[in-house]
């Protein structure tokens, strides 16, 4: 066995590797944006694989060259409503002797004892030569430890450039010489992430709403997890929140750009319809969806007092749509895109529409988040998101949203032959249910939002009355 390959057995599966990281990622995991556990103490790690994708190379002088080491780490933490008490990350750590200036902030500390004595640990995605290797592993499918590198048919060009995209929130992303941009997911569950399902379903349409995957890469050991997946970087695109921001700015009307959003919207559903199985929702699951929204109303009330107020009005929408189950009523249910706003749309150059990020809304469980909704849930998203950017905007201008609204749906009627307004029981309870997520999440996260979805929590509440 060569040296490499004895350094890669001992440090990869070293009983003592965790540990000795335990008290930096104690530290440093906390103030990670897309850490899912704030405002709860770690109690524990638990590692679940490691992998040298890059063994550590150490001359005779006791310096290192960078290596990268994956990990998976369970992280342990007081049980709270709607909250699991273990979640899984994915860590890519840079090691080193020392660390260059330019990679300052990347820092996650130094280790005092375990096989990483006396070396640097970093996160290894801000490193452009360790962020390389990333991409020569995707275009050589095949597997190494735990983890399975799968590509498309298209071959992956070579020696392109890596950076990191500062925008990213549950999860980072690196894009490679403006050509591919590669997610690589930091809480992982078990099963396929729809973000890689979804978009291969709808390539498989000849969907080209969606940029199609042309690799990915997975754990296989000890359950699948979905780990990273890389599309094609569309280039010169502007998000759809950014273009809704300076419209208000300007004083514009958003009412064509909002059409032609739901006419997309809606063709990537007929996609999705057409490539997956469209079960209907009887009594038994709309009960069943209608106790999840009853839920998680009580458990953001639980965790927001300022919501507490208003849950008798906020839980009639919900009762309505149970009620009209108990009266034979179904609707149509089919895969979504799950958490679509106007920050995961992107415009081109020619006014084309293309929807990204179809991982749904993180704080769901994967099932959840897997399982058939009512298309109106992509919708009530949409239309929550056009509230934000003019609730953004100061004055609040209430005709440009209602205005974007309409044009919305009226743009996802033409290209369905439905309209998601006919249903207004169903739209109110899913844009309901999404108001209520929001304020958790910016409780959580961004307090100075909070007045943002609670405005929409007084309109919704009133409106049930």
């Amino acid at each position: 066995m060569s040296e490499a390959a004895s350094a890669q057995v001992t440090l990869a599966n070293s009983t003592a590797l965790l540990p000795s990281l335990g008290p930096l990622l104690h530290e440093w995991l906390p103030r990670q944006r897309w850490f899912a556990g704030k405002g709860r103490p770690i109690t524990a790690f638990s590692l679940v694989s490691a992998t040298e994708i890059l063994p550590v190379e150490k001359s005779g002088i006791g310096a290192a060259g960078p290596g990268l080491l994956h990990l998976l780490v369970r992280v342990h933490q007081p049980t709270m409503p709607a909250q699991p008490p273990i979640d899984c990350y994915q860590l890519l750590l840079g090691v080193r002797s020392t660390l260059p200036t330019r990679l300052a902030p990347a820092l996650i500390g130094h280790v005092t004892d375990g096989p990483l004595a006396g070396l640097t640990v970093y996160d290894g995605l801000h490193d452009p030569r360790l962020a390389a290797l990333l991409l020569e592993r995707l275009r050589t499918p095949g597997r190494l430890g735990a983890l399975r590198f799968g590509r498309g048919a298209a071959p992956v060009p070579a020696g392109l450039a890596p950076r990191v995209l500062d925008t990213e929130q549950s999860n980072s992303s690196l894009v490679y010489g403006n050509a591919y941009i590669l997610k690589i997911f930091r809480r992982v569950f078990p099963g396929t992430n729809p973000d890689l399902e979804l978009p291969l379903a709808l390539s498989r349409e000849g969907c080209g709403r969606v940029p199609a995957p042309v690799a990915w890469f997975e754990s296989t050991e000890p359950e699948h997890l979905t780990l990273g997946v890389l599309q094609p970087f569309l280039r010169g695109a502007q998000d759809g929140w950014q273009l809704a921001l300076r419209a208000l700015a300007a004083g514009h009307d958003f009412g064509p750009e909002a059409r032609a959003l739901g006419q997309a919207t809606a063709e990537v559903h007929t996609a999705l319809a057409t490539a997956l199985p469209t079960p209907a929702l009887r009594r038994g699951e709309t009960d069943e969806q209608a106790a999840g929204m009853v839920r998680r109303l009580e458990a953001a009330a639980h965790a927001v007092p300022e919501l507490v107020p208003y849950v008798p009005g906020l839980r009639a929408a919900f009762d309505a749509v149970t009620a009209l189950g108990h009266q034979g009523r179904s609707w149509a249910a089919q895969r979504v895109h799950g958490d679509l706003h106007l920050g995961q749309t992107l415009r081109g150059a020619d006014g084309f529409w293309s929807l990204i990020d179809f991982e749904g809304e993180p704080a769901r469980p994967l099932p959840e988040r897997r399982s058939p909704q009512p298309p109106v849930r992509d919708i009530a998203g949409m239309l929550r998101s056009f509230d934000y950017a003019a609730r953004s905007h100061r004055p609040w201008n209430a005709d440009w949203a209602a205005r974007c609204r309409s044009a919305y749906c009226d743009g996802y009627a033409e290209a369905a032959g439905l309209d998601p307004r006919a249903e207004p029981e169903l739209l109110r309870a899913h844009e309901t249910d999404k108001a209520v997520y929001e304020v958790l999440y910016e409780a959580r996260h961004r307090p100075d939002w909070l007045p943002v979805p609670m405005a929409a929590i007084h309109r919704l509440a009133a409106a049930t009355d």
